[in-house]
This record gives C-alpha cells, sequence and structure tokens, in this order.
C-alpha cells in the first residue's frame, strides 16, 4: 500500500490507476498534517452488497380501494 499526497496524486493520476488496477491500494493524504482522506482499491475488492430484501413489510400492512375508485393514465403519471 503506498500513500500520496494529493498534489502527488494529481500528477501521477494514469500511474497511479495502473497500480490500482494491477491489485494495489493507494491512499490519498491531504494538507501539512497528512492527513488520510481517501483510499483506492482494485473493484474487485470492494465488500459485496447486502442485498435488498423484498417484502419487508409483508403481513404489516395492507392496501384497498373503494370499489368506485378511478384514475385516468394521465392523473396517475402526474402524480
Amino acid at each position: 500500500m503506498q500513500t500520496v499526497q494529493v498534489a502527488e496524486f494529481k500528477a501521477r493520476f494514469s500511474e497511479i490507476i495502473e497500480a490500482v488496477r494491477a491489485g494495489e491500494t493507494v491512499v490519498v493524504s491531504y494538507g501539512k498534517s497528512r492527513k488520510n482522506v481517501a483510499a483506492l482499491v482494485p473493484y474487485d475488492q470492494l465488500p459485496a452488497a447486502a442485498p435488498r430484501r423484498l417484502g419487508i413489510l409483508s403481513g404489516q400492512a395492507s392496501v384497498s380501494f373503494a370499489s368506485d375508485f378511478e384514475i385516468s393514465e394521465e392523473e396517475f403519471l402526474r402524480a
């Protein structure tokens, strides 16, 4: 893992992107205190997002419409 300052990151952007593509993690630091503000990691090393569970309110909510309820497509699309 290498750490680079923002100015160096800007100057060597293409080279750093190639290093990330090769599997390296690059940390970007900022300011006189060289505080780490970002990390570039290869995309395939990102943690997988948890899948969204569908039907989470199943059995907890319901809806009903009056038998005389009507809405045109135009009214529906404006809502």
